[in-house]
Formats: structure tokens, C-alpha cells, sequence
């Protein structure tokens, strides 16, 4: 589902990814652990193109992401190109971003009508149906300032499965909660693993990994420093630098 080949990234001077080369499975959880500034959001944000690479290759279900290639050379696609590319990707940040003069299901409704052209109606009736989902049927009138932090990002979660994408990312998306709160949330993902959405999670969350991820990547200083089955990962690491790591976390 998705496929990085020597994926670099560069913000003027400073260079961020340094050749990532990673494959995530149909159905498979990913998840990405490291310490902050390790490039871990920036990788995922280029899955998407909401960064462009600048070296390497990145596909996404067989279609190279925010280019076409011709001739060995790669050529940036038009912008709605690139949109339409991202309706099969659903993103949920650290923050919600929710938008405060919709009620829940507004926001999860304004999407699939205003990009994908589904009919009001029809939206409204699968909105209903994903907040019940995410465990909000009775919070789906209620306004962004009216819901706790959880169930934000939960409505945030349903209005990114409202474009019924093929693959999900999470970026550090229990970071900005209240520890009593991370629990709602981490609930909603793994009933998504269990039913087999591909999903790439960067996380702090080291319990959700050893008991919800297929394959834990350890990245550091713009690499992967090391990867494999979580519970192996986390309680045996191979790399110097995964164990200085993981004896500060864990």
C-alpha cells in the first residue's frame, strides 16, 4: 500500500529524511517511534504530499505520489491532481482541526459533499453512522467547543473515514490529550486495525504498538534506525540507539 524508496527531505539547509526506504502492506499497522525531530511527521506528511520529497521515490497503491514519472525524470502533478490523489488518504494531526462553526457531523459531512459530490442526504445518513462508529451518536449536534479534547479528535477521526480512504495516517494523534482521554481514542484505532484499515501511526503510545502494530520502525536523526515486529522490537532492540532510546520511555 505504500512504498518508500530513498526518500529525502530538505528544509533549505537543514536535511530532515536522509533515505528512508520503507513497505507497508495492505491491512498492515505501521508504527513509527523516535525522539522528536527524528522526521518521523515529516515522512508522513510527504505520503501525502502535504511536503514535497526532494529525492526518492514514494507510491501509494501503485501510484507514485504528487508526480508522474517520464523519461527516469519526475514531473509535479497539477494541484487537483494531487487532491485527488489525497482522497484516498485520510490524515488525523495532533491537533483537530476541526472547523469550529460546524457541529460534529457538519464536519464530517462537508467533505464527501463538497469534494467527492455525494448528496447531502446520503452524506448525512453515513456521517451519522461513523460517528456512531467513533462512539458519538449522541454528541453529533454538539459544536467543537462543546467536546472534550477525545472526542474532537475522534470527530476527526470520522470525518477522515467519511472519504473512505485506503489507507490512514495518525500523527501523534493522542499527544495533545489528557491522559484520561487517550484511552477513547487509542479504542477507535485499534477497532480500525481489527478491521483491516492500513493505517501508518506515529506515536508515543508504546502499548498500542506492541499490542495493535504489525511492524515497529525506530527512526532517529532522519533514518530508520531499526524495524520489525513490535514486541520484539521493544523488549529485545538490536541498535545501541533503540536501547538509549526505548530506557528513557519505557
Amino acid at each position: 500500500m505504500v512504498k518508500a524508496e530513498g526518500v529525502h527531505k530538505s528544509f533549505g539547509h537543514v536535511h530532515v529524511l536522509k533515505g528512508i526506504d520503507l513497505e507497508v502492506a495492505p491491512r498492515e499497522v505501521m508504527c513509527i517511534i523516535g525522539p522528536s525531530g527524528s522526521g518521523k511527521s515529516t515522512f508522513l506528511r510527504c505520503i501525502n504530499h502535504l511536503e514535497q520529497i526532494s529525492a526518492g521515490r514514494l507510491w501509494v497503491d501503485g501510484h507514485l505520489v504528487g508526480y508522474r514519472e517520464k523519461n527516469g525524470k519526475l514531473h509535479e502533478l497539477h494541484d487537483r491532481d494531487v487532491a485527488a490523489q489525497r482522497r484516498d488518504i485520510g490524515m488525523v494531526f495532533q491537533r483537530f482541526n476541526l472547523f469550529p462553526h460546524m457541529t460534529a457531523l457538519e464536519n464530517v459531512v462537508e467533505a464527501p459533499v463538497q469534494v467527492k459530490r455525494v448528496p447531502k442526504a446520503q452524506a448525512r445518513e453515513r456521517g451519522a453512522e461513523l460517528l456512531e462508529r467513533v462512539g458519538l451518536a449522541d454528541r453529533m449536534h454538539n459544536y467543537p467547543n462543546q467536546l472534550s479534547g477525545g472526542q474532537q479528535q475522534r470527530v476527526a477521526i470520522a470525518r477522515a473515514l467519511a472519504m473512505e480512504p485506503k489507507l490512514m495516517l495518525f500523527d501523534e494523534p493522542t499527544s495533545a490529550l489528557d491522559p484520561e482521554l487517550v484511552g477513547e481514542v487509542l479504542d477507535v484505532m485499534r477497532g480500525l486495525a481489527a478491521d483491516g484499515m492500513t493505517m501508518v501511526v506515529v506515536t508515543h503510545e508504546m502499548g498500542f504498538a506492541r499490542e495493535v502494530g504489525d511492524t515497529l520502525v525506530f527512526m532517529d536523526d532522519g533514518v530508520v534506525v531499526e524495524s520489525g515486529d513490535p514486541r520484539q522490537v521493544l523488549t529485545d532492540p538490536q541498535h545501541q540507539r533503540t536501547q538509549a532510546f526505548l530506557s528513557k520511555v519505557l
